[in-house]
This record gives C-alpha cells, structure tokens and sequence, in this order.
C-alpha cells in the first residue's frame, strides 16, 4: 500500500519538475500564477532559469528519495530520512510565512493567493502527511 502510495507522491513531484523545467526553457502556461504577487499586482520576485532550474533538479531527487525509502538497500533509511525532512518542507510550506503564502497568509485577493488557498496548501498538505506516512514505515 505505501509503495503505490510512494510512487504516487514521486509521480506529483515529478510533474512538478517537469513543469519547472517547462518554465526554465521559457514556457509561459501557468507561471503567472506560480509567483506571489502584491495587491497591486507586482510580483514579490522574478525567479530566474537558474533558481527555477535547481527547483526541477530538487524536485526531481525529491521524487527519487521518495521512491527510494519504500526500497530495501544501503541508502534506504538515508531516503527515509530524507523523505522525513520533505514532510516537514511541504508542512512548512502549507503553514506559509503569514504574509504571502499558506494557509494563514495575509494578502488573500491576488490570483495566486486563490490558488494558493484552493490547490497548493492541500497539496502540500497532503505531500507532508503522504511523506510522513512513507518515512514512519520505512524507519519503523
């Protein structure tokens, strides 16, 4: 159950670097709505090829660290503990800086706050409760 569980998270995360990379070759689908903005509609910062490109690449490894706890081998319980560190990178994420993102964030009329709200904190929500489930069997 937890290794369809696994390969379902590596799946998301995945996706998610293949749509960065998408984003760091120039592609524009979705990548308004990725970036906080003010009120006023000015983004908070403009990521670069090089900072969205070392997002794909941890995300990527994240994906493979997932797959590899649920694993027997050498690096198993270093996955697992890897996989630990994600849950509370994802919780981290969900909970947000009370300011700009997560669930207690303060600018609420931007469109990526209404994305924000609607799908990026119950993902990460559920990638931080998925992860935790993965690294708890797999050092247990």
């Amino acid at each position: 159950m937890l290794v369809a569980l696994a390969f379902t998270v590596a799946a998301v995360l995945n996706t998610l670097a293949v749509l960065h990379v998408y984003w760091a070759l120039g592609g524009r689908w979705g990548k308004d709505a990725a970036v906080p903005r003010r009120a006023t509609g000015e983004r908070l910062f403009e990521p670069s090829s090089r900072s969205t490109w070392l997002v794909a690449l941890a995300l990527a490894i994240a994906a493979y660290s997932v797959r590899l706890a649920v694993r027997a081998g050498p690096l198993h319980t270093i996955a697992a503990i890897a996989v630990a560190l994600l849950a509370l990178a994802f919780l981290a994420r969900a909970i947000g800086d009370f300011r700009w993102v997560g669930a207690f964030k303060r600018e609420r009329e931007s469109k990526f706050a209404q994305l924000d709200t609607r799908y990026f904190v119950p993902l990460c929500l559920l990638l931080a409760v998925a992860c935790a489930c993965i690294s708890l069997d797999a050092l247990v």
